[in-house]
């Protein structure tokens, strides 16, 4: 999709369409839960401690309430470029690409968010993600692939920049280690991963 078909406005309606309302939403709230539910089990079985985590592109902040749940003495920080979540949700405001942190976080969260960027940006907001990651990395965004066989389109947002799964593992994989379920760790690894654990 070119650029000019590209959304560029995260306002009320967009979240009501794709997060509140049952009807026509992308994903629900148990999905959010389940998704810190699996995060926190990992690197809780992985031994990695967590003390600090980032949710960059949070939205709605369900995921991180589930993390903060889960790790209730870390530190959590919500990041989002919506100004109307920002104002809603008191989110701090940034982007993917250039958010700078004093330190790095021990876990940080990017789901959703790298298909509404165009190649240059998403190529930098991938090298900010590895100076803000010291220990593990969730990461998830629509492929063409899922677009093409694994989402209801219905349900999903179509005006994004639609790139391979293998264009982000190429350039994860820079700087990270894929251990399954989208969870990478931060080179070099902050705990030992067994071989057969690893994509």
């Amino acid at each position: 999709m070119g650029k000019a078909g590209i959304r560029r406005i995260f306002d009320e309606d967009y979240y009501e369409r794709f997060y509140r309302n049952p009807r026509t939403r992308a994903e629900s709230p148990a999905d959010s839960a389940r998704r810190a539910a699996f995060v926190s089990s990992y690197l809780t079985y992985l031994g990695l401690p967590v003390s600090r985590v980032l949710d960059i592109g949070c939205g709605l902040g369900r995921t991180l309430a589930g993390l903060q749940s889960a790790f209730p003495e870390a530190q959590c920080t919500g990041v989002e470029f919506s100004e109307y979540l920002c104002e809603e949700k008191g989110w701090v405001r940034g982007s993917v690409v250039d958010f700078r942190a004093p330190e790095p976080f021990d876990l940080v969260v990017c789901n959703d968010v790298l298909q509404y960027l165009g190649h240059v940006d998403a190529r930098a907001a991938i090298d900010n993600l590895a100076s803000l990651c010291g220990g593990a990395l969730y990461f998830g965004a629509l492929t063409r692939e899922d677009w093409e066989a694994n989402c209801d389109r219905a349900r999903t947002d179509g005006e994004v920049y639609l790139r391979s799964a293998d264009w982000y593992r190429r350039r994860l994989r820079g700087e990270f280690s894929a251990i399954g379920g989208g969870m990478y760790l931060r080179r070099p690894e902050p705990v030992t991963v067994w071989s057969l654990e690893r994509l």
